[in-house]
């Protein structure tokens, strides 16, 4: 089941930080970017009204996975609102272009019925004021987890067409001086 909410604190703020850690320590030794929030970061995040909290929950109302998403494109702190408004003019004023912060599963959940269930809600939000999602994923996530292909195809299923297209690419370089 999934529940859409704006602020997380308390008990589930400690199950979410518990979910979002496990899901994410062993990725930031992976890539290059952090991919792990602070936790002052996360809690921030799980405060802020403008970015919603998607809560997979299990049979036992248990935490099982938790992704985030806004069409607030200013609450997402490492992208540039201009670089939207720039390509989308129109989805942007109108606030049709859509930003998934993370997609955090829990190991012992059944992470293809979890991130399937959160991916689908997000999509339903999206499909209804026909605007577009964007996302980024690391290197690791794409080659080792095939995110860019396992995430249109999921995709298709839902709405029978979808168009992905790579927004953009950032790399990191190495320059090493063995004879020095």
């Amino acid at each position: 089941m999934i529940k859409v909410v704006d602020d997380v604190h308390g008990e589930l703020l400690e199950e979410a930080w518990a979910l979002y850690y496990a899901a994410f320590k062993d990725l930031n030794a992976m890539a290059v970017q952090r991919h792990l929030m602070y936790r002052a970061e996360f809690d921030d995040v799980m405060r802020d009204q403008r970015v919603q909290k998607y809560l997979c929950l299990d049979d036992t109302d248990s935490l099982c996975g938790l992704s985030t998403y806004t069409n607030d494109l200013d609450a997402v702190p490492l992208i540039s609102p201009a670089y939207f408004e720039r390509r989308w003019p129109d989805l942007y004023a109108e606030r049709r272009i859509w930003y998934c912060g993370f997609v955090a599963i829990h190991p012992r959940a059944q992470a293809a019925t979890a991130f399937g269930e959160l991916v689908e809600a997000m999509y339903r939000l999206a499909a209804t004021q026909n605007g577009i999602i964007s996302l980024d994923m690391c290197r690791f996530n794409d080659q080792k987890r095939h995110m860019s292909r396992v995430v249109p195809l999921m995709l298709h299923r839902l709405s029978g067409e979808v168009r992905t297209e790579r927004m953009d690419e950032q790399s990191y370089w190495l320059y090493e001086f063995p004879a020095a």
